[in-house]
């Protein structure tokens, strides 16, 4: 009897692990299989870029949209259920269309669906961790595992049947994720989640939602280092497999790279999820941004595809640290009836309109100064955003500089952060 209660307290969280899990199996697809689905088509290389580059840009207005409806309804498994309904039909569409105005107004259709479920997913697992008391991380991590399962497998089935097979694939994952929905059991607004009389007559003056989030000066100077740390990281990953083709890299390298960096951030998922708490979150930011900065440094310099793999693991400390670290100071600076919106514009400035610019500008220096001033050039983002953040902690806690480094050279004391 006891079992089953308990089987039953956290049932809850064990769909949605199951859920994440699934969930980015589309990711894997979208990511790394669609443009050879598109290449099966005939489409040239110019046309995937194109079809590639409606990603980002939908994904301004999705995310934002659809995270506006959660909060006004309260409400975060409908949502779910009509994005993943949306992709499932764009999907099926997509898989008939041949010709490429067909595919690029599928598409965009199929990208306002399939971007706004991840923050959304992520808004669910931190609600859901909150309920138990628990780290979200402890759920999250399931979709870091589900990534590394699907870049492994798809990429077996698909050289087994053929790259035509990738879209039905996809609509497998994609109707698996649908029906484990049904499990999920949903979040909504409570006592605490619904701003007091004093919040309410602050919002009136200062407007709702959106605005409400992007008046708070530390919101923007926070958004402002995600932003500029985001070229990097995305100047990387658009063109981490032309890197990897240049130095005579095979398909499957290219798949082991991939595989390298997923499974390297789970045992820093778990690690500050029980341990992230004790450490302030801005000292951890700079530190991740500064891992950033050493990776690309590192990427710049590299000259075998196998070097490229095993740089590829410090995507733990990189985007590992950073992303749980961020997450967590969203949760802290962002009222929590306004959650939903604050994880979508996050999404928005770390995929959507940074990754528009990375890669328009990171493909012009690519081509015309190479790979390793384009390495170089990301290695100045991530020092800006690493200054940034450490700035913003000095500020905040009124510390002289000069000092705060002098003071790094004596023996290390924890309470420092």
């Amino acid at each position: 009897m006891l079992l089953d209660r308990t089987s039953g307290r956290y049932s809850d969280q064990n769909w949605l692990r199951s859920f994440m899990f699934t969930l980015y199996g589309t990711s894997v697809l979208v990511v790394s299989y669609f443009p050879l689905f598109y290449s099966h088509l005939g489409f040239s290389s110019s046309q995937v870029g194109y079809l590639y580059s409606l990603g980002p840009l939908i994904s301004i207005l999705s995310n934002l949209f659809w995270s506006m409806v959660s909060d006004r309804l309260g409400t975060i498994k409908k949502i779910l259920v009509i994005l993943l309904a949306g992709q499932l039909v764009t999907s099926l569409l997509l898989a008939r269309a041949t010709d490429f105005s067909s595919v690029m107004l599928i598409l965009s259709f199929f990208y306002f669906f399939y971007y706004p479920v991840f923050p959304l997913a992520d808004t669910m697992a931190i609600k859901i961790a909150q309920r138990h008391g628990r780290n979200f991380i402890a759920i999250r991590v399931f979709g870091s595992l589900g990534y590394a399962f699907f870049a492994l497998t798809v990429g077996y089935i698909l050289r087994a049947l053929g790259s035509s097979w990738s879209m039905a694939v996809c609509i497998v994952i994609i109707i698996t994720a649908l029906i484990l929905t049904f499990w999920l059991k949903d979040v909504k607004r409570t006592t605490e989640d619904i701003p007091n009389k004093e919040e309410s007559l602050d919002t009136s003056v200062k407007g709702n939602g959106l605005k409400q989030i992007l008046l708070q000066k530390e919101v923007l100077w926070f958004f402002g280092c995600v932003f500029v740390l985001a070229l990097g990281h995305r100047m990387n990953e658009a063109f981490l497999t032309i890197s990897l083709k240049q130095l005579g890299a095979g398909e499957e390298v290219i798949g082991w790279a991939l595989l390298a960096s997923a499974l390297s951030e789970i045992p820093i998922f778990f690690l500050l999820s029980k341990y992230g708490d004790k450490f302030k979150e801005l000292p951890l930011l700079a530190f991740a941004s500064l891992m950033y900065a050493l990776r690309f440094y590192l990427m710049s310099v590299a000259h075998h595809p196998d070097s490229i793999i095993a740089i590829q693991a410090m995507h733990s400390v990189s985007f590992g640290v950073y992303y749980v670290t961020a997450v967590r100071y969203i949760t802290r600076i962002i009222p929590d009836h306004l959650r939903a919106t604050g994880l979508a514009i996050f999404t928005v400035v770390w995929s959507s309109v940074a990754g528009l610019l990375s890669g328009t500008f990171g493909g012009l220096i690519f081509e015309e100064a190479g790979r390793s001033t384009f390495y170089m050039v990301a290695v100045f983002f991530s020092l800006v955003a690493f200054i940034g953040f450490l700035g913003k902690y000095l500020f905040d806690s009124n510390i002289d500089p000069v000092r705060y480094f002098k003071n790094k050279r004596k023996p290390f004391d924890k309470s420092s952060l």
